[in-house]
């Protein structure tokens, strides 16, 4: 070691010796820099930049090796040769950049280090190539121990270089590689330089191009400006890219990128900031929810496209309807994902402003949207919170507002349905049902209880359907139409409508009469491609015949694929059990899915058969059915009778089926076994015998 200080300090002048350190520094950062950014790259963009970490490494190591060398205190030296000093260049280039791209390889090999001792090897090949460009009146001589302890620090630091930038251990590792780097570059050459002593000798005429020591001053000068320059462009490029990136997921962050409007967490915000930053105290802001009306079956008829260019063209026309566009003085749209947008109007006067508001909103909607398949036409439902009436928080706004636009879609309102505490409260109850009903199984709160269906001429009993009632223990008995929607929003009417089905198959096969029981299915159900499979095991456990078991499904169950439900209702009929179609006549294409699906039974809804004696619309629909129905020869049961008038009125039109509280309320299996009507021999059952006799007189 001593020995190098005293080559350096005697042989080498100062004022190289500290300019090429200067090189030898600000070269190494900038290619440890390079390097780090390379290993966060991929693909084409990664090669670009290992090529610029090697040219720029490399023209380092060359540079500082040619300053110094520059500054080497012999009286032989003659010159530099030409080609043998470009070719140092070269090799220094392209073997730094095989060691940068050995070493961004993995992670997790020692290729890593590998790749920092091919750097080390690159240092050590264009020194010694450098010192064979020197032309003198003498001849190099080497010293072994010293030209192998210049390939080892070359190795060593070269591979350290490389390990602190993929593994780094502190928030600085960078700086100890671009360090390292430097301790490569500078114990390489002054150790070897350490080693070389020189003999005098002739002067050896090569016939090689010889560059002076201005000619090479002007050289490096050329290639250390080159490389500065070349780093300082990627600088700035790579300064502009990470800043574009930036923006761009600050955007992809505050807007959502198929609409353009405004997401979720910008909406909000936006919300916020004109809340707290309103100058009129007198004035409120509104808040508006807008879903699309049967968005879920364009998504299910047309596709994912159709769907994706409807909300494109809504959001337009929400922009571009509206003085102020996306975000202007009075409006701001946003779009929450699903079939939900979000609208803000500020600052509106009255409850007249928030009705005005939601024309507004509604008039954007009317004409149909054209899309690749034709032209689709929409409307919107809409809910509606006021600052400061309804609340003073952005979210809570935002939820009332959603709560609004849950009752809009309840009620099929075309107008706006504004916030009411009411809702609130409804909304909780409802939360609270579906966390009780996930446990309503396991508590044994389900009940069953089975409504008789009716020979309408002769008053015997054919059938029961199955009906399901929730004996809650603090609510009381709660009713389907309460607790059924609440199943099917949370997926839990699965299991338990397998639940019912085997139930009901378990207490009918213990039945003495074998009349037959229908069991609802739900079109969550109807989606699973298990059902056959799950109707066949409920028939096998209870050991019920196939025959008296009656499947009810409602159009609405079939609609989005009928493919699938008409598959699924062969495979069930193929097991011997019968299918009905519930609630005929409420659907979208009832005369089309009759054409298509093989139901053995139709059942009229309760709707038509209320009204049957007092509308003339109710009573038409009735009787086209029955004709429709006879002419296909299925079975037609009327739901809902209650009157003796009704069931006169639907015996002269031929159906002979029905079913209702005229001839029983629903009972449990027990109260069915106490009544007699489930014991053999069967016995017909009048309607006076159900206590409603008031209502056949």
């Amino acid at each position: 070691m001593l020995n190098v200080l005293a080559c350096i300090a005697s042989e080498h002048r100062p004022a190289y010796t500290f300019a090429a350190l200067a090189v030898c520094v600000v070269g190494s950062l900038i290619s440890m820099h390079l390097f780090a950014r390379a290993r966060r790259t991929s693909g084409m963009l990664k090669f670009l930049w290992l090529v610029l970490t090697g040219i720029i490494a490399g023209g380092s190591i060359w540079s500082t090796h040619f300053v110094s060398m520059m500054g080497y205190v012999t009286p032989v030296k003659l010159g530099f040769a030409l080609v043998p000093t470009i070719y140092s260049l070269a090799i220094a280039m392209v073997v730094s950049g095989v060691g940068f791209a050995v070493g961004a390889s993995t992670l997790r090999t020692p290729l890593v280090e590998v790749g920092g001792a091919i750097l080390g090897l690159g240092v050590v090949v264009m020194h010694y190539v450098g010192i064979s460009a020197m032309e003198m009146n003498g001849w190099v001589v080497w010293e072994t121990r010293y030209v192998v302890s210049s390939v080892v620090f070359a190795l060593l630091f070269g591979a350290l270089a490389t390990n602190r930038i993929a593994r780094p251990i502190t928030a600085v590792s960078k700086y100890f590689a671009a360090a390292a780097m430097v301790l490569a570059i500078v114990f390489t050459h002054f150790t070897a330089m350490t080693g070389m002593s020189i003999e005098p000798a002739p002067a050896i005429v090569t016939g090689q191009v010889r560059l002076s020591e201005p000619t090479l001053t002007i050289g490096i000068l050329g290639v250390m400006s080159t490389l500065f320059l070349l780093a300082i462009a990627a600088y700035l490029i790579d300064t502009r890219t990470s800043r574009d990136a930036s923006r761009k997921i600050e955007h992809l962050s505050l807007y959502d990128p198929l609409t353009g409007l405004s997401n979720r967490t910008n909406s909000v915000a936006h919300l916020g900031a004109v809340i707290s930053g309103r100058e009129d105290y007198t004035a409120r802001v509104v808040v508006v929810m807008i879903g699309i009306d049967r968005f879920r079956e364009i998504t299910d008829a047309q596709g994912q496209r159709a769907s994706d260019m409807l909300l494109i063209g809504l959001a337009e026309r929400l922009a571009g309807s509206f003085g102020g566009g996306l975000s202007g003085e009075r409006d701001f749209f946003g779009y929450f994902g699903g079939d939900t947008f979000f609208g803000l109007r500020y600052p509106v006067y009255g409850l007249r402003g928030v009705s005005a508001f939601a024309r507004e909103i509604a008039a954007s909607f009317d004409a149909p949207v054209e899309i690749d398949s034709g032209r689709i036409e929409v409307r919107a439902h809409m809910g509606a919170a006021v600052f400061p009436d309804h609340g003073t928080e952005p979210s809570q706004l935002i939820e009332y507002a959603r709560l609004a636009l849950q009752r809009a879609r309840a009620t099929a309102s075309a107008g706006v349905v504004v916030y009411d505490p009411a809702l609130d409260q409804k909304s909780r109850e409802a939360a609270a049902l579906s966390i009780d009903l996930r446990h309503a199984i396991d508590r044994d709160q389900l009940v069953i209880y089975y409504q008789p269906q009716n020979d309408s001429r002769t008053g015997e009993i054919v059938g029961f359907e199955v009906l399901l009632r929730w004996e809650h223990p603090e609510r009381g008995q709660v009713q389907p139409a309460e607790f059924i929607p609440i199943a099917e929003e949370t997926g839990l009417i699965v299991s338990i409508g397998e639940w019912v089905l085997r139930k009901a198959c378990c207490e009918a096969s213990k039945w003495e009469k074998p009349v037959r029981i229908a069991v609802n299915v739900a079109p969550l159900q109807l989606d699973r491609s298990d059902l056959p499979s799950i109707v066949r095991g409920a028939l096998a456990d209870s050991g019920l015949p196939p025959e008296r078991l009656e499947l009810e499904i409602t159009e609405s169950g079939i609609i989005s694929d009928q493919a699938r439900a008409l598959h699924l209702i062969r495979a069930i009929r193929d097991i011997g059990v019968t299918v009905a179609m519930d609630d005929y006549g409420t659907g979208y294409s009832s005369l089309s899915t009759l054409q298509t699906i093989p139901f053995d039974k139709i059942k009229v809804d309760r709707e038509f058969i209320k009204d049957i004696l007092t509308n003339d619309q109710s009573a038409a629909i009735v009787k086209a059915t029955l004709i429709l129905a006879q002419s296909l020869d299925i079975p037609v049961l009327a739901e809902g009778v209650e009157t003796g008038a009704q069931l006169e009125f639907l015996n002269d039109l031929g159906c002979v089926l029905v079913q209702g509280f005229l001839f029983g309320k629903p009972m449990t299996s027990a109260e069915l076994g106490e009544t007699g009507w489930i014991s053999d021999p069967p016995r017909p059952v009048r309607a006076v015998e159900t206590g409603y006799r008031s209502a056949v007189a």
